[in-house]
């Protein structure tokens, strides 16, 4: 905010910030949450932010939609990098591995983030994950799928044929906040830990990796994926992330 400060000088004994987005920090949080920290009395306790701390979970992922269409017909780079964002009960997205945490912002601490850099106007943050496939997941997601063409009117036989194929291959890393409201109040966009679908105010984002999803994902295939994300410490410049990753085959 462009305010100097509050009237009479005043601190606040705590802040409500609902600037969550469903990449935690894409909506400002983090450019937001330090410019407050000058009108609360003591920014320093997590009992001075509600929520104390956002965090951002990750898996690979498939998807229905991206196995049925492809170019010449659909042109899936015409997204240029934005991402697909679905409904956190959608079935027709699907996590391959079990979820991990990528973005951690404690509110109280954010001045001393371990794994921040400064760069210029930007604060940098980069890791490297690696998700182990699970096959117990794919035999699931096949039957999820199935009855997801079904529902939506695709002909038997082709969703015998679509099912297997969708829940081995790998559309991009499916990403979704998670908030602290304090050490015992949590809001899951989706089931944790597994990152199953539940009802929720937040979606879930999936940047598409390609024009076609990669296929013949096994049991115990390993993705290893490089998070870098750019946050910008002015509240009206948007952040950047980037994801890049590597399937082996074993």
């Amino acid at each position: 905010t462009d305010i100097p400060s509050l009237p009479n000088n005043d601190k606040v004994d705590f802040v409500v910030a609902e600037i969550v987005g469903s990449i935690a920090t894409e909506e400002g949080a983090y450019a937001s949450i330090k410019d407050a920290r000058r009108f609360v009395k003591d920014p320093n306790v997590s009992s001075s932010w509600i929520p104390c701390a956002i965090q951002t979970y990750a898996a690979p992922a498939s998807y229905t939609l991206h196995n049925l269409f492809g170019p010449p017909e659909f042109d899936w780079s015409k997204l240029s990098g934005e991402p697909v964002r679905f409904n956190c009960r959608d079935m027709g997205l699907q996590l391959l591995a079990d979820p991990q945490l990528v973005e951690d912002i404690d509110f109280a601490n954010i001045m001393s983030q371990p794994t921040t850099k400064t760069k210029g106007s930007q604060s940098r943050s980069s890791g490297q994950l690696s998700f182990t496939i699970s096959g117990d997941r794919m035999r699931e997601n096949e039957d999820k799928f199935y009855t997801e063409y079904i529902k939506n009117r695709l002909p038997k036989g082709e969703a015998q044929e679509q099912a297997p194929m969708t829940a081995h291959s790998c559309s991009g890393i499916a990403l979704w906040p998670r908030l602290l409201l304090d050490d015992t109040y949590i809001v899951n966009s989706r089931m944790y830990p597994s990152g199953g679908h539940q009802r929720s105010h937040w979606q879930t984002v999936l940047p598409i990796t390609s024009d076609r999803p990669i296929q013949n994902i096994q049991d115990g295939d390993k993705i290893v994926v490089q998070f870098d994300l750019e946050l910008e410490e002015a509240v009206a410049k948007p952040s950047r992330y980037k994801i890049e990753g590597d399937v082996i085959f074993q």
